[in-house]
């Protein structure tokens, strides 16, 4: 190959076509930190333990990802039933499983391409699936209507939220499009606007106020943004990730309001909704709420709401189940996503049916509804616990202070490091809290992700903890990050 047709290639004289100079520069911009080096590290870790090296520790107990089952919560026996029935239908003829379960694997069976579960499915997934989703969404909404033609089943609820991120971001300079997200935020939405090129527009939750929502906050950052991109979404988590908090009915309102003045399509991601824990918080999803304002907002904001199989009290985060509604979308746009989806072929068709096991649980007069009843309530109920005992315990440490994790999977403590720790962490050309959190890792076993993986406030300082371990596991690690910190803060005092 001649020098020339190298350079055209964008690579080197007898190298490589793909370099780290020559492939696509948005890629290198993407950062995921819940799966970043710590993790990396705390993988390595796990491998020199089974090598037999000698730690301070003799496991490795990873709490820095919302992944319900790798921490030991067990499966639902209804879901997996069915599920079961689903990938061999042979065991239809077994009397071990419950008949309300051999009822909901045929009728998903039926929907399949030659009644198996190794077909692929209809683009924006299996109808009578969508259907459920629909009539599901109206019995949470209290009857407000839900059109199975603007649901759209997908790969997790990400695959939904890159897909709508995709279908919106366009535009050069100060016409490229932005997206105004949470601070602290879930790394998806970096990244994917990494990923995509579009201009990142933060908007700080309050820390001092339980990481509420705060109108002047997202007028402050939409009025900046303006001068340098061209605003066209915002996203919100609610329950919230990393931080927690649930937002109120009135804070929604505001937000609807927003999104309408500032023309501003508006992305909900709900994926958290069954988990609310703390006294006088309750789940009030962006739907329901656009709706009861009336046709002003009704008939006219733009909405994208997002939920998944993954949390909850299901955790099946490996079935890749989820789905999105869009309401107020242009008929000719619609268009395009399904054209869009399209070219995916299809949702994983598993996970598709464990989506509807969770929109159509079973029903009181049904023979599964019992047990499903005791294993959803002692789920939840142990996360509530789990979620009270994280808050109380950090906020007996010296220098953690932690707001109650009114809902979701997770704390977000922030922590005061001396003026030592911070100039040693940049030393070794690490972010604060980074060094800190490698540090625990090192000495404790204990992953965790660093605040600065999601985003915070100038000159503070925080990491992010899931609260799924097991309660007695919890506790161990609890106790072992109280030693750990008092010992940094001694170290660098």
């Amino acid at each position: 190959m001649s020098q020339q047709h190298a350079a055209v290639n964008g690579g080197l004289p007898n190298g490589k076509v793909l370099t780290l100079e020559s492939m696509n520069p948005n890629v290198k911009k993407v950062e995921y930190a819940v799966r970043g080096p710590i993790v990396q590290r705390a993988v390595q870790l796990e491998k020199e333990l089974r090598e037999g090296a000698k730690k301070p520790f003799t496991e490795v107990i990873r709490a820095n990802i919302g992944d319900a089952h790798a921490m030991g919560q067990k499966p639902i026996t209804f879901l997996r039933q069915v599920l079961a029935l689903c990938a061999y239908p042979d065991l239809l003829e077994d009397n071990k499983f419950p008949e309300d379960a051999k009822q909901r694997a045929r009728r998903i069976l039926g929907a399949c391409g030659g009644q198996s579960i190794g077909a692929y499915s209809a683009s924006p997934g299996i109808e009578c699936v969508r259907q459920d989703v629909a009539r599901y969404i109206e019995k949470r909404d209290g009857g407000i209507p839900s059109n199975p033609d603007n649901i759209y089943l997908s790969t997790g609820a990400s695959d939904a939220i890159v897909t709508m991120l995709k279908l919106m971001i366009c535009g050069e300079g100060a016409g490229r499009t932005g997206v105004m997200i949470s601070i602290p935020q879930y790394p998806l939405y970096s990244a994917a606007l990494a990923d995509l090129g579009a201009v990142q527009i933060n908007y700080y939750l309050d820390e001092d106020k339980c990481w509420s929502l705060d109108l002047k906050e997202l007028k402050r950052a939409v009025d900046e943004a303006r001068k340098h991109c061209n605003p066209r979404a915002i996203c919100i988590i609610n329950p919230g990730n990393p931080t927690g908090q649930v937002q109120s009915r009135e804070c929604i309102e505001e937000v609807i309001r927003f999104a309408k003045e500032e023309h501003l399509f508006l992305m909900a991601d709900e994926v958290y909704q069954d988990n609310v824990y703390a006294d006088g918080c309750k789940f009030h999803s962006f739907k329901k709420v656009l709706f009861e304002m009336g046709p002003e907002y009704s008939s006219t904001v733009e909405l994208a709401s997002f939920h998944s199989t993954s949390k909850c009290y299901m955790g099946e985060c490996g079935f890749r189940g989820g789905y999105m509604e869009i309401i107020n979308m242009d008929p000719e746009v619609k268009a395009q996503l399904t054209k869009l989806v399209s070219v995916r072929l299809c949702p994983p068709v598993p996970g598709q049916a464990l989506l509807d096991l969770v929109v159509n649980p079973p029903q009181s007069d049904e023979p599964s509804h019992g047990t499903f009843i005791k294993e959803r309530s002692a789920v939840l109920a142990a996360l509530a616990e789990k979620a009270r005992m994280t808050g109380e315990m950090f906020n007996t440490i010296p220098g953690i202070t932690c707001n109650p994790v009114q809902g979701a999977m997770y704390t977000f403590p922030r922590i005061s490091l001396p003026q030592k720790a911070i100039d040693k962490a940049k030393e070794e050309g690490k972010v604060p809290d980074m060094y800190y959190c490698m540090r625990l890792l090192e000495e404790e076993g204990i992953c965790l992700v660093p605040g600065s993986g999601f985003g915070q406030r100038e000159g503070t300082y925080h990491f992010r903890m899931t609260i799924l371990p097991p309660a007695e596991k919890l506790k161990i690690v609890l106790e072992k990050i109280k030693t750990f910190h008092l010992r940094f803060i001694k170290e660098f005092s």
